[in-house]
């Protein structure tokens, strides 16, 4: 096994896409010997959010879903890598395409949107194929799942 300092990064948006590619960056984390990054990205927008919202509580919920996401993909597991959870403001795709800068790998779930969503504001994980600056690592959803998680 070959450490290395440089982390493996996972984005997680609280579907079961992002928790399956979460679980498979932990396994590789821990194989590598290299922390795991966890990020999820969150936006703000005051004037096109439907309910009150500060950004305070957005922040809050972004690192509450992280907490979770964790949470879930570690229970069984008796080996986890360092685990840095990272909360970082901005557009997935965006956020994502930065923090791959200097990852040893960069995982993400293929499609996790409605149809309509991808033809309109694209796909984050075919955004960072193209942009990310490591080795990227797309897990796909398989039929047998759903996309999205129940909101």
């Amino acid at each position: 096994m070959s450490t290395t300092t440089n982390p493996v990064v996972v984005g997680v948006d609280g579907t079961p896409a992002s928790n399956n590619a979460l679980r498979w960056a932990m396994d590789e984390a821990v194989v590598r010997g290299c922390p795991l990054h966890v990020v999820n990205a969150w936006n703000y927008e005051p004037m096109a959010d439907w309910r009150e919202n500060t950004v305070q509580q957005a922040e809050a919920e972004s690192e509450a879903l992280i907490d979770e996401a964790v949470r879930a993909a570690s229970e069984g597991l008796t080996e986890l890598p360092e685990i840095v959870r990272r909360s970082l403001r901005g557009y997935a795709a965006e956020v994502l395409e930065k923090a791959s800068e200097g990852a040893a790998l960069l995982v993400v779930a293929s499609h996790t949107g409605h149809w309509m969503r991808q033809i309109v504001l694209g796909s984050t994980s075919m955004h960072v194929v193209r942009h990310a600056r490591s080795p990227i690592v797309v897990i796909p959803v398989t039929d047998r799942e759903p996309a999205e998680a129940a909101r």
